[in-house]
């Protein structure tokens, strides 16, 4: 489930300078691609990947940015074997992606991460728990998969709505890879 915002994250705009300049950016689930516009604005080439058509339609034409349509939960992970400078991440979660979405990171990329944890349900959708991270899940997938966090936090948000998020930013550095 996507909530729709032109504006890029707080969160996505604070860590995006991170992501090393020249490699390609996956923006994973990216919906109408305010995160993929933010990274094309900041020079980055950008694969901009989600299964709903109409909304990667509004990104036809900009300059940097490749659409993909793909259904990343029921079809094969579209990008084995590719390697990327930068992964962003919001307001998305299917588990099964997690460690695919790591091996997709190259050596210095930069994972941006943020979505909805166990909480949420008390403001509405998303609230099944199998779209809702545990406390620290995402953390602990990055130090599990030998990930530096440069920029981890959780808890209750009251902007752009009422939510409780996770957020991760971290680092394949090149001993992980």
């Amino acid at each position: 489930m996507h909530m729709e915002r032109s504006e890029a994250s707080p969160w996505v705009s604070r860590f995006s300078p991170l992501v090393p300049v020249g490699g390609e950016v996956l923006d994973l689930a990216c919906g109408s691609g305010r995160h993929a516009r933010l990274l094309a604005g900041l020079g980055h080439r950008v694969e901009a990947v989600d299964r709903d058509a109409a909304a990667l339609a509004q990104l036809t034409g900009v300059k940097g940015i490749s659409v993909r349509v793909a259904d990343l939960e029921y079809g094969p992970w579209p990008y084995v074997g590719r390697r990327f400078s930068g992964i962003v991440v919001t307001n998305y979660l299917h588990r099964p992606l997690l460690p695919l979405i790591e091996g997709a990171l190259a050596s210095d990329g930069v994972l941006i991460y943020e979505t909805f944890m166990l909480g949420n349900e008390r403001f509405g959708r998303p609230s099944n728990p199998d779209f809702l991270l545990r406390s620290q899940e995402l953390l602990e997938m990055a130090l599990a998969a030998g990930l530096r966090v440069v920029g981890y936090e959780e808890g209750e948000i009251v902007v752009p709505k009422p939510a409780v998020v996770q957020r991760l930013c971290a680092i394949k550095t090149s001993s992980c890879t």
